[in-house]
């Protein structure tokens, strides 16, 4: 009996995180962040488990879109990842705001944290092309619309006393991600890497974040949460493809071969996408890719020294390793940790 209690003790010492979309590229990585910094991680999945898992993360059923269920799940949490969003770009309208709802009344239930990873969406083209967290928010798509309510709903939660972290990337790789442009339209998962789409306009830069540089930032942003605002937002600079054109000279390096560069046809895909839904909501996405859009990272670096940053050829080399991309697994090389890099725009 006193060994139970101690061990009973001990669990509630530890602090709890529950992940609302564990499995999403960007849930599954700040899940592994987490238990490696020592949080017990719970994640709330539609499925019910049908093994024990062998990570380490509690595996409870529910359904973002049920608040009841999302409040059971956050009983006694310190912090709630809202990383869920509807597959394939469809449905936001109708679900993205009900399931942040149902977060945020969890967090005011169980006195948590929310962890909430941005993107761009939320700014139009009058806030190109460098961007800071105290950009103007005028989005002209629908999504960018649903983006900056979201954030809107945050900040009033947080002055209610609910403690929000916000940190906004670009465009999402990385191992386990299978739902982003990089998986989607740059190369095609399960197949040897043979020409690479891409969507840029010529000479028109891009910013993407690398999954676990971006986990890897939120922890050490929560590991000195004390100093953290009630409201914070951070943005990341990730990786600059300043022309368009570094990524696939990475992926090229990373295959051991030349690969035929193509550009995405955005006229293809207009005409497609009265046909196919996907189609529909990637064409809103397009303004993204006509001019470089970059996020400064002043006020991240400032506050942790320097941006977490993987070298890109060792972070595209581990993404299309996940995506079953080499005809042959090359061997591990460099680093398997996200290192530091101090500059910053």
């Amino acid at each position: 009996m006193i060994y139970e209690n101690q061990a009973n003790a001990a669990e509630n010492a530890t602090p709890l995180a529950l992940i609302v979309g564990a499995n999403g590229g960007v849930g599954s990585q700040i899940s592994k962040m987490l238990l490696q910094r020592g949080w017990r991680v719970r994640a709330m999945t539609r499925q019910p488990a049908q093994t024990a898992a062998a990570d380490g993360v509690e595996r409870v059923t529910g359904d973002a879109m049920n608040r009841q269920d999302v409040v059971g799940a956050a009983k006694d949490a310190k912090l709630i990842v809202h990383a869920v969003n509807p597959p394939g770009y469809r449905n936001w309208d109708r679900q993205v705001l009900p399931m942040l709802d149902n977060t945020i009344a969890a967090a005011e239930a169980s006195g948590a944290r929310i962890v909430f990873p941005g993107s761009v969406y939320n700014f139009g083209p009058d806030a190109f092309p460098l961007l800071t967290e105290d950009s103007p928010q005028k989005p002209f798509t629908r999504k960018g619309t649903l983006r900056v309510e979201m954030e809107r709903r945050l900040k009033m939660a947080s002055m209610r006393g609910i403690p929000v972290l916000i940190v906004r990337a670009g465009d999402f790789f990385g191992p386990d991600a299978k739902n982003n442009w990089f998986s989607q339209m740059l190369v095609r998962p399960g197949k040897p890497v043979r020409s690479v789409q891409n969507p840029a306009a010529p000479h028109a830069g891009h910013q993407w974040a690398y999954l676990p540089d971006v986990a890897e930032t939120i922890g050490r942003l929560l590991d000195r949460a004390d100093e953290l605002s009630t409201f914070a937002v951070y943005h990341m600079e990730g990786f600059w493809d300043f022309d368009g054109m570094q990524l696939t000279g990475a992926i090229e390096r990373a295959v051991g071969y030349p690969v035929k560069r193509r550009r995405l046809s955005w006229l293809g895909i207009k005409l497609a996408a009265p046909f196919v839904p996907l189609f529909r909501e990637v064409l809103e996405m397009q303004y993204l890719w006509q001019m470089p859009i970059r996020m400064s990272n002043r006020k991240l670096t400032d506050f942790l020294g320097a941006e977490p940053k993987t070298p890109i050829d060792v972070a595209v080399s581990a993404t299309l390793a996940s995506l079953g991309c080499f005809e042959e697994v090359p061997k591990a090389a460099g680093l398997h940790h996200p290192a530091d890099a101090g500059g910053r725009v």
